[in-house]
């Protein structure tokens, strides 16, 4: 299911991650196991959507891609942008709900590192999947609880990636002498 979540698909990883934790809570699975194959799936399906804007991504905004605004200097300026800091927004990316689902595809488009990229994919999905298999933990069944934590728990996580991208961008000026 995590690899639905990671991929284009709509699925929403709190509907796996939580009921995970809760199980784990209640001894019925490995901790380990499901921190580990929570944090596989994600990668497999960002896998899944890099190879497929690799293979098909930029022909297909190329030709059709005036349909949805997009043009090719856009997609010129993309690409130059991921060669710089597809790390970083790779990685920021998978902390973003509904952004988590795409960031592949830039990423593929851009033909980022597969090693840089797996490797911030995988960072950026283990915090995730650490924080809502962890809430499903310790806070069970009771879901009026999750609901109220979780979104506490993603304004913080948004508000700690404005400070990470201020602090890139700082570090990212002062090494080009801006």
């Amino acid at each position: 299911m995590m690899f639905l979540e990671s991929s284009f698909f709509p699925f929403p990883s709190e509907v796996v991650m939580i009921p995970a934790g809760y199980l784990v809570f209640k001894g019925e699975m490995n901790m380990y196991l499901v921190l580990l194959f929570g944090i596989l799936g994600s990668l497999s399906g960002a896998l899944f959507n890099y190879y497929l804007a690799v293979k098909y991504g930029r022909k297909f905004l190329i030709k059709y891609g005036k349909y949805f605004f997009v043009k090719e200097e856009t997609i010129i300026k993309m690409e130059e942008f991921f060669k710089v800091h597809g790390h970083i927004s790779t990685f920021s990316g998978r902390l973003i709900p509904v952004v988590r689902q795409y960031i592949s595809f830039p990423a593929g488009l851009a033909k980022m590192n597969l090693f840089v990229f797996c490797l911030y994919t995988t960072f950026g999905a283990a915090i995730w999947v650490v924080i809502l298999t962890l809430l499903g933990y310790f806070l069970g069944d009771n879901q009026l609880l999750i609901k109220e934590y979780l979104h506490y728990i993603i304004i913080v996580i948004l508000i700690l990636l404005v400070i990470l991208c201020f602090w890139y961008y700082k570090k990212q000026t002062k090494i080009k002498g801006l």
